[in-house]
């Protein structure tokens, strides 16, 4: 299977960043795997607390359009996958592997809205500021 889109965000030792606690609270939540078998990707992000984000911070899918989701993903990408090729510069364990994303794919609203609150949860949870103009 050809997979246009794969990310995995794992932080399985858990980073200076999270706490005791939060690794406890969040060990039970289980891995948010986006798919669509008919573009044949797959999204898969291992980051404790993302599920919880969604359900509690995020807001609702509707609230913007799918083009807005996607025009800000094309920004977002860009700059994580600029990250991920600086290690020395950025955080290697938060930014941990490319992401693939085609501009001319139209991967879906509940792809797009969830991949770009991965983004707002990275910012949110690490105090990571993209710098994407989208304030």
């Amino acid at each position: 299977m050809k997979y246009l889109l794969y990310l995995v965000i794992s932080l399985s030792l858990y980073s200076c960043f999270s706490t005791q606690n939060t690794v406890r609270k969040n060990s039970e939540e289980k891995p948010v795997v986006i798919s669509n078998d008919s573009i044949e990707y797959k999204i898969i992000v291992l980051d404790p607390g993302f599920n919880s984000y969604l359900l509690s911070i995020a807001r609702p899918m509707e609230f913007y359009s799918e083009s807005y989701y996607q025009n800000r993903n094309i920004l977002y990408v860009n700059e994580w996958n600029a990250r991920v090729r600086n290690p020395m510069s950025f955080k290697s364990e938060i930014f941990e592997q490319v992401i693939d994303y085609d501009a001319f794919t139209d991967y879906g609203l509940e792809v797009n809205y969830k991949l770009y609150n991965y983004f707002k949860f990275v910012e949110y949870k690490y105090k990571v500021n993209f710098n994407v103009g989208l304030r």
